[in-house]
């Protein structure tokens, strides 16, 4: 391996080997303590997350490196409550190892755990300001936790909801379907099944005006926050409140024409009315007569009506001789002619 190093002149931080090479923290880790402990004096005091998202370490990154901090004792966090209720908490981040006790000894409170140590911690030689160490209201806002918590929680005892009917069963069973297999694209909307059931509600809404499941799957994985999602369940409960399409206009019935008024027919014989397709004054049985005795010269006869069985009957058919059948169908046939 080959290696050139040129050590700068100004504007360089001075990093522990220990912390360097640490085999336990990782480079996310490394990175922001070494960050912090590069600050100039006279910066003012930030929570720590805050300064985690300038090196672009946010979420479940973040959460992460401080986890690991926290463990090997580089990060000590106290959390207090003041008078109205606000939770508070204080940080102290060293490029060193602490205990507990060390800590609070930094603090300046004593200890609550033990009693004081007998033996001089050695944290290395002292100096004018300790790095890290404000007492900032800390943003929680890419974790959930109880004090206070992050989303507004249903109440213990909600209202019993309506039995829905058959089809409102089936609509409520797809779109509870649809909000759980959202965690198979986006593992930050995982939700649990009365999770699930409690938004299903608001979801049939989508279904009830025209879209597939698939679009309603499409509409809650469009538009990914930039900082992630901190409650999976009040996400999806406000993008399904905020973005509810509008209610379909109902199609237009269609303009049939209104029907010709009756008229009377004016060929001689009994009166009688007809409604006419456009401008004619006859009725369609005045016209084909009226043409049969203007081409004849006489009215058409009218064909034999009579239905087949007194047909049969008149031309003496017998079913039980072929050459009666035959004879019959000829002479019928003639009779036609």
């Amino acid at each position: 391996m080959l290696r050139h190093a040129i050590a700068p002149s100004r504007r360089f931080t001075k990093a522990s080997h220990d912390v360097v090479r640490h085999p336990r923290l990782s480079s996310d880790a490394k990175i922001l303590l070494l960050y912090v402990q590069g600050l100039p004096e006279d910066t003012p005091c930030r929570p720590l997350s805050e300064l985690a998202r300038k090196l672009g370490i946010k979420g479940r990154a973040y959460q992460k490196a401080k986890e690991q901090l926290v463990a090997h004792g580089y990060v000590h966090e106290w959390r207090t409550q003041g008078g109205r209720g606000r939770w508070i908490t204080e940080q102290l981040v060293a490029n060193t190892p602490l205990t507990d006790e060390q800590a609070e000894h930094l603090r300046g409170a004593p200890p609550t755990t033990s009693p004081p140590s007998t033996q001089i911690p050695t944290v290395g030689e002292p100096a004018p300001r300790t790095v890290g160490d404000c007492k900032p209201v800390e943003d929680h806002s890419d974790k959930t936790t109880p004090h206070p918590p992050s989303e507004a929680r249903p109440a213990t005892d909600p209202e019993p909801e309506p039995t829905p009917g058959p089809a409102d069963s089936h609509q409520l069973a797809c779109a509870e379907r649809v909000l759980l297999s959202l965690r198979h694209t986006r593992r930050e909307l995982h939700l649990g099944v009365r999770e699930a059931r409690a938004l299903a509600v608001e979801a049939v809404k989508w279904l009830e005006r025209g879209l597939s499941e698939s679009d309603l799957r499409q509409a809650l994985l469009a538009e990914r926050p930039e900082d992630g999602v901190r409650s999976a369940f009040g996400f999806l409960r406000y993008r399904l409140i905020q973005k509810l399409p509008a209610d379909p206009a109902p199609l237009p019935l269609p303009q049939l024409p209104s029907p010709a008024a009756l008229v009377v027919c004016s060929s001689p014989g009994e009166e009688h009315v007809f409604r006419p397709l456009g401008e004619e004054t006859e009725c369609a049985p005045c016209r084909q007569a009226t043409a049969c005795a203007t081409f004849y010269g006489a009215p058409a006869p009218e064909p034999d009506r009579l239905p087949w069985r007194e047909r049969f009957a008149k031309i003496g058919v017998t079913q039980s001789s072929p050459g009666g059948q035959s004879r019959a169908r000829a002479q019928e046939l003639k009779a036609v002619r």
